[in-house]
């Protein structure tokens, strides 16, 4: 019998074993109340449109569509991806990179301008977003390590530093008739990234390129670095104390430069991703900061904060975010689904909550169960 209880709590007490149940919890409760939302706004359709958002491209009859629109929806979540690894991998050095949204501008910046302006082939351009990513991402750490600034207040300046900038430098390259940049199929199709036979998969669904299995190796390899490696010990000690750190002989600032040039070319690889697949062109115009990075930041928590993690989560916010589109537009707006989003989010907070709830729960029933033994033992 005490084995038996020993194997359950060694299984209550196992980290993925948390993380997934809070999670779990977060969507249901995220789901609840957006589907009281629902209720409040057009009881009538409330069912209907919690239905729809959930199925996102189960929605169409035909197979066909559904591999296409599920490619798609790949695809956008390859993006979310990157930058959910781009705000984690901050986090577990204790930064919070609340700029991987205006990294991930910069990174769209220069894919397109590199392949629109410059007509450089895809690796050129994906080597250029990385790279001018991890350049501000760099900016935010300096400034951290070196004279104190709260990475928070750096990013969020450079976050629309970022999306002026790029707004100026795009208009070169924009097209003629509308407020957006040239296509990239009918400008520079070398640019685009290769298929390498995956768009078959997804009813020839052009825009699924290597880009997807590239996101899922790179959350990978964040795993491996963080988990497996002596560089992902010392930068994660240099996250709990940086003094301490600093004692044992590790190069603090370096580690906490060097943590937000990888977070931010983790970023500017999403921007690569997404951009350079041909799904979308940037608008000039834009005024606000593309929704995807500060996603990211669900994406990380949602997952529990690991990289393997947030492969599954990631896909989840994008799933219901596309969902949105499938409402009944005469009841309730699209952005509905950004407000579920939003709810979980806020949510997030309940995992690690959850987890030190639950570890503490088991510490006293331990407690107790000692104590009774014990008693036993005396007597």
């Amino acid at each position: 019998m005490n084995n038996q209880i020993k194997k359950k709590e060694s299984i209550l007490r196992n980290n993925g074993f948390q993380t997934i149940i809070a999670s779990l919890l977060c969507i249901i409760i995220g789901l609840l109340i957006g589907y009281i939302v629902l209720l409040i706004i057009n009881p009538s359709g409330a069912g209907e449109a919690i239905t729809a958002i959930l199925k996102n491209f189960f929605y169409y009859p035909s197979e066909v569509a559904v591999k296409k629109y599920f490619g798609t929806t790949l695809v956008k979540a390859s993006a979310l991806l990157m930058c959910s690894l781009s705000v984690l991998f901050a986090y577990k050095v204790g930064l919070f990179n609340i700029g991987a949204a205006g990294q991930y501008v910069i990174g769209a910046g220069a894919c397109l301008y590199f392949g629109l302006q410059l007509k450089m082939p895809w690796y050129v351009c994906l080597i250029a977003a990385v790279v001018s990513a991890a350049i501000v991402g760099g900016i935010s750490g300096l400034l951290k390590a070196y004279f104190n600034v709260n990475e928070v207040i750096s990013c969020i300046m450079l976050n629309w530093i970022g999306l002026y900038s790029v707004n100026m430098l795009l208009t070169k390259v924009k097209d003629a008739s509308t407020p957006y940049t040239k296509p990239l199929s009918s400008t520079n199709k070398s640019a685009l990234l290769p298929n390498a036979g995956l768009d078959k998969l997804f009813a020839n669904n052009e825009f699924v390129t290597i880009g997807l299995v590239l996101s899922v190796v790179m959350a990978i390899v964040v795993w491996v670095i963080l988990e497996k490696t002596k560089f992902g010990y010392e930068l994660k000690a240099t996250g709990l104390n940086k003094n301490a750190a600093k004692y044992c002989g590790m190069r603090e600032k370096r580690n906490i430069i060097l943590t937000m040039v990888i977070a931010g070319g983790l970023a500017g690889l999403g921007a690569g991703i997404f951009y350079l697949t041909g799904i979308e062109q940037w608008m000039v115009q834009q005024t606000t900061v593309p929704a995807m990075g500060f996603n990211g930041i669900a994406a990380a928590f949602l997952g529990g904060s690991s990289p393997i993690g947030a492969i599954f989560s990631s896909y989840f916010i994008q799933h219901i975010t596309s969902g949105g589109t499938y409402v009944d537009k005469t009841m309730y707006c699209t952005q509905i689904s950004d407000l579920i989003s939003a709810f979980i989010i806020y949510l997030c907070g309940f995992v690690l909550f959850f987890k030190m709830w639950l570890n503490r729960f088991l510490n006293k029933r331990e407690e107790k169960r000692l104590a009774k033994e014990q008693k036993g033992g005396e007597a």
